[in-house]
C-alpha cells in the first residue's frame, strides 16, 4: 500500500540522531508471550509494535524522559525506526478510542500537531483497577475506525513521518488512568523483552535522596565489552515513574549477564556491578555519598498481573 506523506509542520522538530555503535548484527531473539509476568514486581503486558522481522527497539538517544535540544521538551515515549510504510501493530487487545491529528493537543483535526497522525487503544485489561492505554504516533495512514476492536499483533496503520519529525518512525506511549500526555509511563518496563534479554531500572539520586537529572549513565557488559549509554529522566511534569519501581532511568533490550553500572557525581566516578535475568527487571538505587544499593522497594501492595476491567467501569475517551 503506498503511503501518504504529510508535511512536517512546526512549532518543532524531532531529529532523528545518527545511532551510536551497533552489535555485529541486529538480530533479536523471539520475544517473550505477552503478559510476561515471572515476579510480582514486573507487568510486561505488551508485544511490540512491529513484526519481529522489523527493527523493533528504540532508539537509544530518545528514550522516555529525554530532553531534546536544551528545551523543555521531555519525551514521554519511546521512539522506534523503521521505512515509511511498514506495518504498525496493536500492542495489545483493546478498543481503537482515537484515529486523527491533534493528539499531543487533544484537538481532533489539527494538522500542526507535533504527534502527526495517531491511533490510540484503550485496552481490554487495566492496570491496579485502572484504564492502560497505548498511543502510535507519526503515522502515513491509519487501518483503523474509531470503536473497532482490534487484538495483538493487528495492523493499526503505517509508519509515517507526519508531525513533528524529520524521520520516519512510531512513537510508543504507554498512558493510565487517562488518556492524557501527563499521564505517560516508561514503555521499557511494559514492552516484553526478547527471550534471555532483561531490563535494567535505576533510582539515581543525591545525598539528600534528590532525584538527578539528565546523569549519563554508561553500563557496559562484562561478556562481550559493549556499552550502552544512557541518562535520567529530564526535568518535566510529564514523566511519571512506575508505581514500584519509582525510577528515573530505564534501559531495556540487554542480554542477561553481568554489567558495570558508572555514572559521575561531584567529580569523582560510582561505579557498581549489576546482574541481568532472562524477562525479568533488575533494579539498583544510588543515593549520593551513600553509593549503590541492589535492594528492590519493600514489597508491592498492588495488583500486577493485568485484571479485566468491571463490566461496570465507564470507559474513557
Amino acid at each position: 500500500m503506498e503511503a501518504l506523506v504529510s508535511p512536517s509542520p512546526e512549532p518543532f522538530q524531532f531529529s532523528l540522531p545518527t545511532p551510536g555503535a551497533e552489535p555485529v548484527t541486529n538480530w533479536r531473539p523471539p520475544l517473550y508471550p505477552v503478559p510476561w509476568a515471572i515476579s510480582p514486581y514486573d507487568h510486561f503486558f505488551f508485544a511490540r509494535p512491529f513484526a519481529a522481522d522489523q527493527t523493533n527497539w528504540p532508539i537509544a538517544d530518545y528514550r522516555y524522559g529525554g530532553v531534546f535540544f536544551g528545551r523543555d521538551i521531555v519525551h514521554t515515549g519511546v521512539d522506534i525506526p523503521s521505512p515509511e510504510g511498514t506495518p504498525i501493530m496493536a500492542a495489545g487487545p483493546g478498543t481503537v478510542v482515537w484515529v486523527d491529528w491533534g493528539l499531543f493537543r487533544e484537538t481532533p483535526g489539527d494538522q500542526t500537531d507535533p504527534y502527526g497522525l495517531a491511533v490510540a487503544i484503550r485496552h481490554d485489561f487495566g492496570y491496579n483497577d485502572q484504564q492502560l492505554y497505548t498511543i502510535y504516533a507519526h503515522m502515513s495512514m491509519a487501518n483503523v475506525l474509531v470503536g473497532q476492536h482490534v487484538e495483538t499483533g493487528e495492523i493499526i496503520g503505517f509508519v509515517g513521518s507526519t508531525g513533528a519529525t524529520t524521520g520516519p518512525h512510531v512513537h510508543f506511549e504507554v498512558r493510565f488512568p487517562r488518556n492524557s500526555f501527563f499521564f505517560t509511563y516508561n514503555p521499557e518496563l511494559w514492552i516484553v523483552p526478547p527471550q534471555g534479554w532483561g531490563v535494567l531500572a535505576g533510582r539515581v539520586m543525591d545525598s539528600k535522596n534528590r532525584l538527578l537529572n539528565s546523569v549519563e549513565v554508561t553500563v557496559r557488559s562484562e561478556q562481550t565489552d559493549r556499552s550502552f549509554i544512557t541518562r535520567t529522566y529530564g526535568d518535566g511534569g510529564a514523566v511519571n515513574p512506575d508505581p514500584y519501581y519509582q525510577e528515573n532511568l530505564v534501559l531495556g533490550d540487554l542480554p542477561a549477564g553481568i554489567y558495570k553500572v558508572t555514572l559521575r557525581f561531584e567529580d569523582k566516578i560510582r561505579q557498581t556491578w549489576v546482574e541481568i535475568f532472562p524477562g525479568q527487571i533488575s533494579y539498583f538505587t544510588f543515593a549520593g555519598d551513600d553509593g549503590f544499593s541492589t535492594d528492590r522497594p519493600s514489597a508491592p501492595t498492588l495488583e500486577f498481573l493485568p485484571q479485566a476491567l468491571p463490566s461496570t467501569a465507564t470507559p474513557q475517551p
